[in-house]
């Protein structure tokens, strides 16, 4: 399974904020340019972004803020916000394994726990990573 652009484009639309929040008003059609996305693929992922209380969106002046500090925003946040997975996880299972074949009927057996093994560790190392990490290297490369 792969997470979608949706992902890459939230933690965009937060760099974007950060870095140009000082200087510009920041509206849904300023991010939409930076990240190069329709308006409206901009405006959902703003909005799910949002509701998980790491953006604030006000008309007017102050346009769209962080309402989190960025070393209190990990990879880990983004993704839940906007890519939330389902109980089934990461991977979707084929759905009729053929009990009458010994693979068939041992296969969920074999992959279930190292799945959910594979997902955790990809989810403990987005806990690591915060949005504080990527404003940086934007800096860096911008000096």
């Amino acid at each position: 399974m792969q997470i979608t652009s949706k992902f890459t484009i939230a933690v965009h639309i937060i760099t974007a904020i950060e870095y140009f929040g000082e200087s510009e008003t920041v509206t849904s059609n300023f991010l939409a340019g930076s990240v190069g996305a329709n308006p409206v693929i901009v405006r959902g992922v703003m909005s799910s972004l949002k509701e998980a209380g790491i953006i604030m969106i006000s008309q007017g002046k102050s346009g769209i803020t962080l309402a989190k500090d960025l070393s209190d925003i990990t990879f880990y946040d983004v993704y839940r916000a906007v890519d939330p997975i389902d109980e089934e996880g990461l991977f979707h299972f084929h759905e009729n394994p053929n009990m009458n074949c010994p693979v068939g009927r041992n296969i969920h057996l074999a992959m279930d726990d190292k799945l959910r093994e594979i997902q955790t560790g990809m989810e403990d190392q987005m806990k690591k990573i915060t949005m504080a990490d990527v404003a940086a290297e934007i800096h860096k490369a911008v000096k």
